[in-house]
Order: structure tokens, then C-alpha cells, then sequence
């Protein structure tokens, strides 16, 4: 692709031309023009010589594909760069590979307060077992070390970083020599997360931003909250993306609100909603998601944060200041809560005020026809993570060792939701899964259990428009005359059209019907490159040496 030798900005014309760009404006386009940041033109080659003279540039394609820039649905951005430059343990494939990872670390960081890692899953390892204290003790050194496991819903640490958290043996979630959850482990990850100085904190920001534009991500959801980080931190990072160029950050605050001063707290935090992980419960690879039925290798059904009636306030509170609500809710239990105060939140306020506010869900994995149908009615968006069905789904997986095969074989029924007319949209939970957007959309398509599968096409738009419809916005997230002008420059091969039913495959590639193609996503195929993204019309990525 012909490099341009200075960045656009919004008030230049731009004119790409000589590839093929995705939209539905015209599904054979191979040209698109942009004008102060918004796509003002979008067609075929021949068309595009009209316009090449009276533009400030003019950037050959070369073949390339040009399509919308995803959205990320779900981030943690400061933790996701904190793994990005710190210490990374999701390659670990033993328990003493993983304590000389720490060890290593641990003695070529020693102006570190407090020893950061992520990433450790242990039923991935022979020894099926997370670290015990006086291991990861001996490993440290005996310096303050947190460790999250991979879902960030529990962790290991050293006796040097409980010695900084009074009380945390009398709380909730404590276990002596074990995992910890609940409120022992908010406690712990704020005290780790207080010794990280605004300076790490704003280049962790920096680079996990800069990874994510890397990507072709154009936008992130940031879903923060008082369980999870803080206000500065929050703060910070919102003021951070505002004064430079990069991906765009929509703020959710998961904190509970009763009523207009509540809700006026969250906006002048600079959040679009009181939503993202509110927890109404865990996840499954710590044995807090809640079930209604006991796990299959534990004797207890996973623990409950919030109930209907909570619920249902907080949602009533959010619909009557015009605020977005939602809630992390991943067993069947905490499914069904949210669905039971949510529609008595319409009940009160009348469903179409409900159904307009268009609150969400995280993850929503454990669902039934039933709740499927629920979030259908009161218009709640499913925010998901197709990469969690790719690392713990399948029948030999973690998911079918916490719920047996035949319950984890109802996760994720992503068909089912469009189906139903549930709109979606897709997100990483990074650093939980890493951010991989076409990684991402190859997850959904070729999900583990067949009949959750969708066509790439829907996947590719839950993870681009389904990302702006999740915030409220409907003029985004597609190359059209009038939309921002986000977008992504791709190396890629053949373009095609996939579909779990081969039927629709055949009739989607006949010329005839219009459909756009896409980077082929099999497994196994190698994923599109991502040369350029942009912003608003302001390149925010440039790949080195195209």
C-alpha cells in the first residue's frame, strides 16, 4: 500500500482507491472518499477518477480490503496493558514452569512495590492445581506479588501483600492457602493495584490503546467500577484518549445508583452508563458463577452479588435519568436475576421506556429459551465474548469439567440470540482473552458447539455496528455516505462468504445478491493483517515498513 507521509486529520479529503471496500452502499465498491472525518463517498473504480483531482490525497489500496474498524465491546484497559508490559502468564503450561516465570520476574524488577502478573489458568496444567502460598512465597522472594487468575475472578498471593490488606483474613472470599474471591479478593487487587504510580498506570493505558489500534480497533468499551479499579484510574484514562490520537474509549461505571444524584455521579465521571461488570455474579473457571444447579466438580452453586429486587432498582433509577444500565451476569441463576428485575423495571416504568434504553448484559452465557426470549422483549443487548467458547468450550474443556458436557454444551448459543432478534455485541474481556478481532469473529462462526454458530458476516457486524448500537448510536460502524469515518486497511487473501448452512454459503456468493465478501476465517486460514486504522478520518495506526 503507497504510505502517506503525514497523518490525516479530520479536515482533509481522502480518496482510497484500487481495493475492495466493504459496504453496504455497494457491495462491489473498490473506492471510498473522506471528508472531515466522515465517509462522504463510497463506489467503483471507474467513478472514483472524478474525484481524484480535487482531494489532499489520494492512497493507492493496492488490493487491499478496506471495512469498518471493529469495536471492542469489553476492556479493561489499564490491567490489559499492565499485562501487556508486565508480567504475562498465559503461556505457563506447568505450575513450575509458571513459579519460574514469577521467580524470574520477581528478581529483575526490583523497583517494583508490588509484583503484577495475569494470566495463569490451572486447568491447563498437569498439576491441575493454582500455586499454594509458601510457593509463590519462595518464588517472590517474599515481596508483595498478585497474581488474578485468567478470568480475574480470583487470585493467588504472597503473605507479603496480605500483609498489607487489614482484615482481609475476616473477609468474604478468604481461603488460608487457596485461591481468593468475593470481597477478600477486591480488597487484595486494591491494594496491588494502589502501588501501581499514575506514570505505569498512564503507559499501561498508552499501550494497551496502541495494541488495540494495531488491530484495526477503532473503539473500546472501558467497563471499570469500584470492584474493579478506581475513579482516577478511570478518569485517567477517558482524559487520555480525549487529548490523543487513537482508538476511541466509551466509560461504563459498574456502581449501583438509586436514583438522579446517582446517576448524575456517573456522567460526571464521564461515563455513557452505570453498566459493564456490575457483578450479579462470577465466572466458572473460579466456581463463583451462580448456577441453579451445583457444579459438577464442587459442591455448591457458584455465589450471588445482586438480587431481582437490587436489580430492578438499579434499572428503574438508570430509565428514569436517561442512563444506560447493565450487569456481568454469566451463570443461569444470574441470568434469570437479571431478567426478573429488569421486567419488573418495565412493569413500573412501561416497557418501551425500558426497551429504549437499550441496557446490556456481559457475557450471558448460561441462557435458556426462555431468558433468550426474555432479553428479546426488553430490548437488553448481549455483550459477548466468542473467545471464551475457543479457549474453555468443547467437551474435553473447562467449562464441560465445571458444568458436565451436557450443560456446557448450552453456552454461548450465539444463534439462538439472533435468532431471536437479540442484538450483539462482541468484545474480548481483555485481558481475560487478549483483543483478536477476526480471531474473534472466527470464534463465533466456528463455535465449538455447531448449533451456536453464526455466519462470519453476522459475526463481523456484531463486532463493528453491534459495538455502536451497544452505546445507542446507530450511524456507526459501517462504511455509508455520512457515518465516522473509522475504518481499517487489511492484507488479506481471497474474499468469500461463510455461513454455517452451506445453502446460504452458495446463494450469498452468486453475484446476484449483492453480499459483500470477507477474509476467509477457517481454521487454520491465516487472519487478515491489519495495515492502517483510523479514526474520525486521523490514521491512529500505521503498519512499519508497508
Amino acid at each position: 500500500m503507497t504510505e502517506s507521509t503525514a497523518l490525516q486529520s479530520e479536515h482533509r479529503t481522502v480518496l482510497l482507491r484500487g481495493g475492495d471496500v466493504h459496504s453496504p452502499a455497494d457491495p462491489f465498491a473498490t473506492a471510498m472518499v473522506v471528508d472531515r472525518g466522515h465517509v462522504a463517498w463510497v463506489g467503483s473504480e471507474g467513478a472514483a477518477d472524478a474525484f481524484a483531482g480535487g482531494v489532499d490525497e489520494v492512497i493507492d489500496l493496492e488490493g487491499a480490503l478496506v471495512t469498518p474498524a471493529f469495536t471492542d465491546s469489553h476492556v479493561h484497559t489499564t490491567s490489559t496493558g499492565l499485562a501487556l508490559t508486565g508480567l504475562d502468564l498465559s503461556g505457563a503450561r506447568t505450575l513450575a514452569e509458571t513459579l519460574g516465570l514469577v521467580r524470574a520476574y520477581a528478581n529483575g524488577h526490583a523497583a517494583q512495590r508490588v509484583v503484577l502478573g495475569h494470566g495463569w489458568d490451572a486447568t491447563r496444567w498437569p498439576e491441575q492445581r493454582p500455586p499454594s502460598r509458601a510457593e509463590l512465597d519462595e518464588a517472590a522472594g517474599g515481596r508483595p506479588v498478585y497474581l488474578p487468575r485468567v478470568d480475574v475472578h480470583s487470585a493467588v498471593v504472597t503473605t507479603a501483600l496480605l500483609d498489607l490488606v487489614p482484615g482481609v483474613t475476616t473477609l468474604p472470599g478468604y481461603h488460608p492457602d487457596g485461591p481468593l474471591t468475593g470481597a477478600a479478593h477486591h480488597a487484595v487487587r486494591s491494594a496491588a493495584h494502589g502501588a501501581v504510580t499514575p506514570l505505569q498506570r498512564a503507559d499501561a493505558q498508552r499501550a494497551a490503546l496502541a495494541h488495540a489500534a494495531s488491530l484495526g480497533i477503532g473503539t473500546v468499551h472501558e467497563c471499570a467500577g469500584p470492584d474493579i479499579s478506581d475513579e482516577e484510574d478511570f478518569t485517567g484514562l477517558l482524559k487520555l484518549a480525549a487529548e490523543q490520537p487513537g482508538p476511541r474509549v466509551f466509560g461504563y461505571w459498574a456502581e449501583r445508583i438509586a436514583d438522579g444524584k446517582g446517576a448524575r455521579r456517573i456522567r460526571e465521571l464521564g461515563a455513557v452508563g452505570a453498566a459493564g461488570d456490575l457483578f450479579v455474579d462470577g465466572s466458572l473457571g473460579s466456581h463463583t458463577a451462580f448456577l441453579q444447579e451445583p457444579y459438577a466438580d464442587a459442591p455448591h452453586s457458584g455465589t450471588a452479588h445482586l438480587d431481582a429486587a437490587q436489580i430492578a432498582a438499579h434499572v428503574t433509577a438508570c430509565t428514569e435519568a436517561g442512563l444506560q444500565a447493565g450487569f456481568h451476569a454469566i451463570g443461569d441463576a444470574a441470568v434469570h436475576a437479571v431478567v426478573a428485575g429488569v421486567r419488573a423495571a418495565s412493569e413500573t416504568l412501561g416497557l418501551a421506556r425500558v426497551r429504549a434504553a437499550r441496557h446490556r448484559v456481559e457475557h450471558a452465557e448460561m441462557l435458556t429459551p426462555e431468558t433468550i426470549a426474555a432479553f428479546a422483549e426488553l430490548g437488553l443487548t448481549a455483550s459477548v465474548q466468542p473467545a471464551f467458547d475457543a479457549a474453555w468450550g468443547g467437551p474435553e474443556g473447562m467449562y464441560a469439567r465445571r458444568l458436565g458436557a451436557e450443560r456446557a454444551a448450552t453456552l454461548n448459543p450465539y444463534a439462538a440470540l439472533l435468532r431471536a432478534g437479540v442484538p450483539l455485541a462482541f468484545g474480548s474481556d481483555s485481558p481475560v482473552t487478549p483483543p483478536d478481532p477476526w480471531g474473534t469473529v472466527r470464534a463465533a462462526a466456528f463455535h465449538r458447539t455447531p448449533e451456536h454458530r453464526v455466519s462470519v458476516r453476522a459475526g463481523f457486524t456484531a463486532h463493528t455496528r453491534g459495538g455502536w448500537r451497544a452505546v445507542g448510536r446507530d450511524d456507526a460502524g459501517v462504511l455509508v455516505p455520512g457515518a465516522p469515518a473509522d475504518y481499517a486497511v487489511w492484507r488479506t487473501g481471497e474474499l468469500v462468504v461463510q455461513a454455517p448452512d452451506d445453502r446460504v454459503s452458495r446463494w450469498s456468493t452468486d453475484p446476484r445478491s449483492g453480499t459483500p465478501g470477507l477474509p476467509d476465517l477457517t481454521p487454520g486460514a491465516e487472519l487478515p493483517v491489519c495495515l492502517r486504522t483510523v479514526v474520525l478520518g486521523r490514521t491512529v495506526y500505521v503498519r512499519p515498513n508497508e
